[in-house]
């Protein structure tokens, strides 16, 4: 069974040029301090029931083209592909939000053909993660799941958060490095409304002009790089 703590209805922003219903699933490996969904790290009471999910997917199938399964981080969840398939004969695709640290799930999704499109956060540099991430463990794990990712043939953008207390502009160079060849980079300003560390509601945003540099400076090594 899926943990799953909320439910968004209907967006037009979380899946590229599609009409989505966003599922949250409970949980994170990571502690980030910049965090924006503070309530699914430590998950509190009450949780939705999977089928009562499955029930209300089914009810709006006919308004959404496809359903956006995030957290959290919903590779944590051991039945996810069977939950997907359950989604799946209901007609609609399926984008996943992961932060890559399992690669064995990624690649069993990819070979399932149980995900149309990844969208995966690149938090820093891989010596920088325990940083950013609070966490110890072994970031070849990323380095997999980006290369598994970038050949997997489905769609795909890698995505990364800066702000000025924890990435700069050399990291952004090395990010270029980890990242190069990759199709789609998305540079996503900082948004200090809500943190997992309360500290962070005080700290600035990178400017336009700054974001914008950033986006020509690791522009060689990716063939598209958005900004939000």
């Amino acid at each position: 069974m899926v943990i799953i703590k909320d439910v968004l209805e209907s967006s037009f922003i979380d899946y590229p040029k599609k009409i989505s219903m966003v599922i949250f699933t409970a949980g994170c490996n990571f502690r980030c301090h910049y965090c924006h969904n503070p309530e699914l790290v430590n998950p509190e009471l009450p949780f939705m029931a999977e089928d009562k999910v499955l029930k209300k997917i089914e009810s709006k199938k006919e308004w959404v083209d496809g359903i956006v399964i995030t957290g959290g981080e919903p590779t944590l969840h051991k039945d996810l592909p069977e939950f997907i398939k359950k989604i799946k004969k209901m007609g609609l695709m399926i984008k996943l939000d992961t932060n890559g640290t399992n690669p064995e799930m990624l690649k069993k999704l990819i070979d399932e053909k149980l995900v149309d499109y990844i969208a995966m956060d690149v938090k820093a540099p891989l010596e920088e993660y325990s940083k950013i991430t609070c966490t110890e463990f072994d970031t070849n794990l990323i380095k997999q799941s980006i290369e598994i990712i970038k050949t997997s043939g489905i769609d795909y953008e890698f995505r990364t958060t800066i702000l000025p207390k924890l990435i700069k502009e050399e990291d952004i160079l090395k990010i270029g490095y980890l990242l190069n060849g990759a199709k789609v980079l998305a540079l996503q300003t900082f948004k200090n409304e809500k943190t997992l560390d309360a500290e962070y509601q005080t700290q600035p945003s990178y400017l336009k002009p700054q974001m914008e540099h950033f986006s020509r400076i690791i522009k060689p090594f990716i063939k598209n790089v958005i900004s939000r």
